[in-house]
This record gives structure tokens, C-alpha cells and sequence, in this order.
């Protein structure tokens, strides 16, 4: 048993609000790296969506993300302008459309990840010691145990 339990929770506190910070200056210097962070939050919400779940009708990808299909129907504008969603009819409903994500946009998400990626394996490769790179896994590990339920 720990003597020091206040001290215990005071060190927790202090590592949470560094690592929030850490994660936050990380998230940052990624999104630099991105290709597609001229985008709002909304339209890389769409745009991930689409991936992720493939084709989607405005009125379903309003529902998913929890907003009005006016909201979304300004967003599903702004990003068929930019030439990184198209739609369809939908053959099941003559009425509604299906959208996809168009191959630029496919293109333009492939090569941000990439981008990203290769950020960070220059960053670490350049940054961290062979030893504190051996160690990088189980520090991941570690972070990866935070999001479990």
C-alpha cells in the first residue's frame, strides 16, 4: 500500500493534463502535414463517413451525423464543389441520391495518411534515441489501453 496516496493522484492529475496537452501539440503538427485540412470538421466527418461505410444518401449520412439534412445538404455543396463527392441516383428511391466519394477525394485522404505518416517516422527516426524506438511499442500499448472500454 502507497504512504503517499494524495501525492499518487496529484502526479495521475499532473501526467493527464501534460499527456492532453502532448496529444493535442501531436494532433496539431499532423494536421499540418495534411492534405485535406482546409476542410471544416463537418466536411472531414463526410468525407470519413464515406470511406469508411461507403455510399451514403444525404438524409442517412444526416442521421449519422446528427444534424439536419439542410446542415448537411450545405456540406454535401460545399464538398461537391470541390470535387471530392458526387452522387448518384438511387435505385432503390428515384426520389433521393446516393453519394460517394469521388477518386480525387480518395486520392487526396490516401496521400494526407500518407503524408502524415511519413512525418512521423521521419520525426521519430530523427528525434528519438535507438533505445526510447525500442521502447515506442509499449509506450502505443499503453495509449491504446486508454480507449478500451
Amino acid at each position: 500500500m502507497n504512504p503517499h496516496p494524495d501525492a499518487d493522484a496529484a502526479g495521475m492529475l499532473e501526467a493527464a493534463a501534460e499527456l492532453r496537452v502532448l496529444i493535442g501539440q501531436l494532433t496539431r503538427r499532423l494536421r499540418e502535414q495534411s492534405q485535406v485540412d482546409n476542410l471544416t470538421n463537418a466536411q472531414k466527418a463526410v468525407l470519413i463517413h464515406l470511406e469508411r461505410d461507403g455510399r451514403a444518401t444525404l438524409s442517412a449520412l444526416a442521421r449519422a451525423e446528427g444534424m439536419r439534412p439542410q446542415s448537411m445538404g450545405a456540406i454535401i455543396s460545399a464538398l461537391s464543389g470541390a470535387g471530392l463527392v458526387e452522387s448518384g441516383p438511387d435505385p432503390a428511391d428515384g426520389r433521393q441520391r446516393i453519394l460517394s466519394l469521388t477518386t480525387e477525394a480518395r486520392e487526396s485522404i490516401s496521400a494526407s495518411r500518407a503524408a502524415k505518416a511519413d512525418w512521423l517516422y521521419r520525426t521519430i527516426q530523427s528525434k528519438l534515441t535507438p533505445d526510447e524506438r525500442e521502447r515506442l511499442p509499449g509506450a502505443i500499448h499503453l495509449l491504446k489501453r486508454l480507449l478500451e472500454p
